[in-house]
């Protein structure tokens, strides 16, 4: 046998299996429901947590919702309260995520967002020489410890409409220690 049979041999087994794989994935497609009825759910649902399930959580200084829940269990005066005791240190490590649109020195410039030098007790949308959203300008008041750690927390939830990508900082203990670290930047 030459090496010109053996290509015949392999194209048509080659052939044969694109048939069979082709004609499964046209009959998986045909037969499968569309729209207006149930979906297939692969796996299995995981079980709810019932009960005070967040509260071990929240005692090791993590946020008591669960991923994805909403704010709800959120309490920004709470978290405010912590900032007393919180780590400006940590603070000052977690800030390497908001390095990319803000800076944090005395003069510094704005980037996509406004410097953060002086935020604490400074109205919002004060910053000079930055565009503000129409949110931010509108909210009005000032930046204290409670309006920073729910705008930390969930920067959409707390003002719908801000420029900020950012989804904010999921644990308490987290919040609490960038707001501690906002209050260094004076």
């Amino acid at each position: 046998m030459d090496s010109f049979e053996l290509n015949k041999i392999a194209g048509a087994v080659l052939a044969a299996l694109l048939i069979i794989v082709a004609s499964r994935t046209f009959i998986e497609i045909a037969t499968a429901p569309h729209g207006g009825g149930e979906h297939a759910v692969v796996g299995y649902e995981l079980p709810k947590p019932t009960g005070d399930a967040g509260g071990e959580n929240a005692a090791a200084g993590g946020d008591s919702t669960a991923a994805g829940a909403p704010a709800a269990g959120f309490d920004a005066a709470k978290v405010a309260s912590l900032v007393d005791s919180a780590s400006a240190e940590k603070g000052a490590k977690l800030f390497s995520k908001c390095k990319a649109c803000h800076t944090n020195e005395q003069g510094g410039a704005n980037k996509v967002g406004p410097h953060l030098w002086g935020v604490v007790g400074r109205p919002k949308g004060a910053v000079e020489d930055f565009k503000y959203s129409e949110a931010m300008k509108a909210k009005g008041g000032n930046w204290d410890n409670e309006a920073l750690a729910h705008f930390l927390h969930k920067p959409k939830e707390y003002m719908e409409g801000t420029k900020m990508i950012f989804s904010g900082f999921s644990s308490d203990a987290d919040v609490a220690d960038m707001v501690a670290y906002l209050n260094t930047l004076k």
